[in-house]
């Protein structure tokens, strides 16, 4: 039965997904649980006693809760089609029209290496319909005395492939967002990231943005400062229990709007920091 529902995930982003058995690291007021049966997520961080991710108890599917790398692609691939090498590619389609957030977010990873304070874990990418090119994922989490570092990458196998990385973290809900964005892309009327950005528009988003200054989320007393070596950042803050703050590097739908192409062997990565302050402390 949980090989059927963990299968029902690779289908359907809206399935349960459960956490499966978690793996500690703790380091100083810093905790965090991987999930890596659960697509390789943080099922939570914990600073200083305050939980600052949703998890499955709350919000159980797949989509919904923790904070899970998305690969090879990030964001709504439009359709689940894209161009390449001559040649159109249709992938599984698990959000509605469209196919979202990549596969690794869904399969189950491999620990490499784990230790009391950080993990190496990967991932084998399939050739088959839901992603026909291999390769393979890697990603690291390594506690600080009061940060955490997210590093992910993915490496093209034997055949040229596109790419796009991102991390969606469901933060619990922020008393306060500070965020500073330059530019947004704009979305089209079935809510498809477009080109090219325009200047920022109101809230409640569902957007890509680009951003260059730091984005600080605060709650219960403490500020969380989100920094990225990417300029591209989806954040969604229209429900009422969670904001996600998600660096990318590239926007939604990228293999049609910015496609970028790995050479056999060739990698991109993402390096991902959330260092925390209490507010008292000055």
């Amino acid at each position: 039965m949980a090989a059927d529902a963990s299968r029902a995930a690779w289908d359907d982003a809206m399935a349960p997904m459960a956490p499966g058995r978690l793996h500690w690291l703790r380091h100083g007021p810093l905790e965090v649980a991987l999930a890596p049966e659960a697509g390789g997520r943080l099922a939570q961080i914990r600073f200083a006693g305050v939980d600052w991710l949703l998890g499955p108890e709350e919000a159980p599917a797949t989509i919904a809760w923790g904070c899970y790398p998305m690969l090879p692609w990030a964001g709504r691939l439009r359709g689940g089609r894209f161009e390449h090498g001559g040649r159109s590619h249709q992938l599984r389609r698990n959000f509605g029209a469209h196919a979202i957030h990549g596969i690794g977010y869904s399969r189950p990873w491999q620990v490499d290496a784990h230790d009391p304070r950080q993990a190496r874990l990967s991932l084998s990418l399939p050739r088959d319909d839901y992603w026909p090119f291999g390769g393979i994922a890697t990603q690291s989490v390594t506690l600080g005395d009061a940060s955490l570092q997210l590093a992910l990458s993915v490496q093209a196998g034997d055949h040229a492939m596109p790419a796009a990385l991102g991390w969606h973290p469901w933060f619990r809900k922020p008393e306060r967002l500070v965020f500073a964005p330059e530019a947004m892309y704009p979305r089209d009327a079935s809510g498809i990231t477009t080109a090219p950005p325009v200047a920022p528009g109101p809230g409640p988003w569902d957007d890509c943005f680009i951003a260059h200054d730091t984005i600080v989320l605060e709650r219960e007393g403490q500020r969380l400062a989100l920094r990225a070596d990417t300029d591209h950042w989806v954040v969604y803050d229209g429900d009422p229990s969670a904001t996600c703050v998600e660096p990318q590097t590239g926007p939604p739908d990228a293999f049609n709007l910015a496609p970028r192409v790995l050479s056999p062997g060739q990698r991109v990565d993402l390096a991902f920091e959330l260092s925390w302050r209490l507010e008292h402390s000055g």
